[in-house]
């Protein structure tokens, strides 16, 4: 599956009004997501250090028909397509799960046919899942699909629309409408953070903040295992860095990509890290307190909350998705670590 280099064709950052029109545009499709406190008591919210109150609220984009974000994106994205090309052509993306399934129920309600190209270290879960949407799955090696990512391309799929799963204009778009029903449940909010994995909706729900709350922060969280956006941020540009496959298997990856990068430096602030047992104790927390179940990657913005590393006030954790293997959920919530060969 080699394919020729390419930083990727140009994104930009949605303005409000594209955000605002995207919403109309998938309202009658995704979930408007509620907005509730965490509920741990002031001692254990108390643990940051200053006087201002910390408030932790969670954005329950798990709750969404395929358990994650993603469908707002894939909706906006072939919504804006001619519906009879997409019928034609069919849809391709790579995508380790969660992309992938909102893509193929969207695509699946529109009559369209959709390949997902996913790496051979996904959780089955998210196949499966991939699978009882309708999509057709083609595995290959990390490198292979990372190689899609970079070149917006699938090799002997030049036929088929290819919809990148965050660098994308209208997938951006998407993911910002989150940050609307955000300032209407919560119009003081101070910080927001959320996960990063290729950036499309720490861009979608930065721009949106950017233009309706310009002091409301967005933090970027990654997980210590792997820090793509960390190594990019004290480089001053995308590079290389370790990927350890854990758990968490929704962020991370080989670098930043380059067309998100001066994206993301727009509207974020330095990435927020967290390690796999803040993680794991942040899925246990909102099991336990909330009776909500995240995946890894919809955990960490949670983790980095309860550490006081976005700061006090009023915080909104976006819980991304909660598409976690049943085994791993029970590891975890028996006070395990999963092994480096288990995944969500």
């Amino acid at each position: 599956m080699s394919a020729p280099p390419s930083h990727g064709p140009r994104v930009e950052l949605p303005t409000l009004e594209t955000v605002e029109a995207a919403r109309k545009r998938i309202s009658p499709h995704v979930l408007r997501s509620p907005l509730v406190p965490l509920n741990v008591s002031q001692d254990d919210q108390d643990k940051a250090d200053g006087d201002e109150k910390l408030e932790i609220y969670l954005k329950l984009e798990n709750l969404q028909h395929t358990g994650c974000f993603k469908a707002r994106g894939a909706f906006n994205a072939l919504l804006s397509c001619d519906t009879g090309e997409c019928k034609g052509r069919g849809v391709v993306t790579s995508s380790a799960g969660n992309f992938g399934q909102g893509l193929s129920w969207c695509a699946r309600n529109l009559g369209c046919g959709c390949t997902v190209v996913a790496p051979d270290s996904a959780p089955e879960t998210k196949v499966e899942a991939l699978e009882r949407y309708g999509a057709n799955v083609v595995k290959v090696t990390f490198a292979d699909w990372w190689t899609c990512l970079e070149t917006h391309r699938v090799e002997g799929m030049a036929d088929k629309i290819f919809v990148h799963p965050c660098a994308d204009n209208n997938v951006i778009a998407g993911n910002g409408t989150i940050a609307l029903e955000i300032l209407e449940d919560l119009p003081d909010v101070d910080a927001v953070i959320v996960p990063y994995g290729g950036g499309g909706m720490c861009c979608g729900v930065g721009a949106v903040m950017k233009a309706k709350r310009p002091e409301c922060k967005v933090y970027p969280v990654e997980v210590s295992t792997s820090t793509p956006l960390l190594a990019a941020w004290e480089a001053g540009k995308p590079t290389p860095c370790q990927h350890t496959p854990t758990f968490v298997d929704g962020i991370g990856g080989k670098s930043v990509l380059d067309n998100m990068w001066p994206l993301v430096t727009a509207v974020a602030e330095r990435p927020l890290t967290v390690s796999l047992e803040d993680v794991a104790e942040a899925i246990r927390t909102m099991c336990q307190r909330n009776h909500v179940v995240a995946e890894g990657a919809g955990a960490a913005p949670v983790a980095a909350a309860l550490k006081g590393l976005a700061g006090r006030g009023k915080v909104v954790a976006v819980v991304s998705g909660g598409n976690i293997n049943v085994s791993v959920l029970a590891a975890i919530l028996q006070g395990q670590i999963p092994s480096a060969g288990a995944s969500s």
